[in-house]
């Protein structure tokens, strides 16, 4: 990619319509299921068919991909799930409404003994319900589209979830259980509390939302007050698909702040961390950051074994705590373009320029390490691509340019009335009361 000849629209524009393309290519057509990455055998994660669901929108739009072509793969992703093993058993695809966290690529089974992940089924069932909020005709396919999105939503028991606790729990697994930990400290898991209050057959009690965001912690960094959470992945997610701008919890109304706002300062404090470069590694500076979730060299590899420093492989990095062994996330600067352009933009050109290798198939690598160069000068970089960059590079560069998918929920009765429970107000939220139909 010749950087110094794009335009930013240009450039977005190809950089965005490249990660749509990961899941034209890692889909199964027979089932809708996306790879968790581009790597031989990989297996499917049901976060990443949420993303691939949430991009069809933009993509048809757009004109990458035909209308019929993306309602086919949607419609074959939630006949899937709906007809899917709910028994909760070892080789199941489900339990309660939730699913595993990793599944069989052609069978849709359980895989890597995964946890049935409360999470990563939010962000697949906010993709089914980002389908049915833009499939809207009156055709046979596209009626049973939007009968199947609801259904799935329907049928989760949030309540369950809570295992009788003060908050949801991340986890449960057929051989132990509930997982022995539940969401504390402020995570993607806006997204995930917004659906389970939104539900009209088993929702969460607002206090539940209350007892999660008691457990937030605020920090004033480089002179930046803040809702702390380290890795830039956390600040993004739940903003895929909720308009946050300007609409405030009760937490945030007394902090006179709001979670878009709050991100915005998440990515200031990235690039002044890597000004400051308190470990000294190569490569960081005010147009060199990203530090998140996402793939990075590990001490086992053969050709970094001498590397005195401990190195995490696939880890969730973050700011200013760690773990931080030099590794960033080029994914991860892409999607802080709509909250702070001013300085994401010039810092993936920067990118772009000096680590020209972090571009591989027109796409982002997963992670780059400059600290790490093999003998030509070149920084260390992932192999292949991850299905969760590529959606959430593409979800929030549509958002920054058309905020296509923000209003298609803005519209879904569903989040509107999670948001309410929730406590939030203001805002697009002003003209709005909740529905409720339990």
């Amino acid at each position: 990619m010749i950087v110094d000849s794009l335009d930013d629209d240009a450039l977005l524009d190809q950089l965005q319509r490249a990660a749509f393309d990961y899941f034209r290519r890692q889909t199964n057509p027979l089932n809708g299921l996306v790879a968790d990455t581009s790597r031989e055998n990989s297996p499917v994660s049901i976060a990443v068919v949420g993303f691939a669901l949430s991009t069809y929108p933009a993509a048809i739009e757009r004109g990458w991909i035909s209308r019929d072509d993306a309602l086919h793969s949607s419609l074959a992703a939630l006949r899937f799930f709906h007809d899917s093993d709910q028994s909760g058993a070892a080789t199941a695809t489900g339990f309660m409404g939730f699913y595993y966290h990793f599944l069989d690529f052609h069978s849709g089974k359980r895989v890597w003994s995964s946890e049935l992940s409360m999470i990563d089924t939010a962000l697949l069932i906010a993709g089914a319900l980002t389908a049915g909020m833009y499939f809207n005709a009156d055709s046979a396919d596209e009626i049973e589209l939007r009968e199947l999105a609801d259904f799935l939503y329907r049928r989760i028991d949030w309540r369950w979830a809570q295992d009788g606790g003060d908050t949801i729990r991340q986890g449960w697994k057929p051989e132990c259980g509930f997982l022995h930990y539940g969401w504390e400290g402020y995570s993607e898991a806006i997204l995930l509390y917004v659906l389970a209050l939104g539900s009209p057959t088993h929702p969460i009690a607002a206090d539940c939302y209350k007892a999660w965001t008691a457990t937030y912690q605020w920090e004033n960094l480089y002179g930046h007050d803040y809702l702390y959470a380290g890795p830039l992945f956390v600040h993004h997610f739940s903003h895929a698909w909720i308009d946050l701008r300007e609409i405030r919890d009760s937490f945030m109304r007394e902090k006179n702040s709001d979670y878009f706002e709050n991100t915005m300062r998440a990515t200031y404090i990235q690039r002044r961390y890597a000004q400051r470069n308190p470990h000294d590694f190569a490569g960081y500076d005010e147009t060199c950051w990203g530090l998140s979730a996402c793939d990075g060299p590990s001490d086992e590899q053969f050709d970094v074994f001498n590397e005195p420093r401990r190195l995490f492989g696939y880890a969730a990095r973050g700011v200013p705590y760690g773990p931080d062994d030099g590794t960033l996330s080029p994914s991860s600067v892409l999607a802080s373009v709509p909250f702070a352009a001013e300085i994401a933009l010039p810092t993936l050109r920067h990118m772009l320029q000096r680590y020209p290798e972090i571009e591989t198939e027109g796409r982002l690598t997963a992670g780059f390490n400059p600290s790490l160069s093999d003998a030509n000068g070149r920084a260390w970089i992932s192999a292949g691509h991850y299905g969760l960059d590529q959606g959430i590079i593409c979800m929030m560069l549509e958002n920054y340019r058309s905020a296509k998918i923000w209003q298609l929920m803005r519209d879904c009765n569903y989040i509107s009335d999670g948001l309410l429970r929730a406590g939030f107000r203001g805002g697009w939220l002003q003209s709005l009361t909740v529905k409720d139909s339990r």
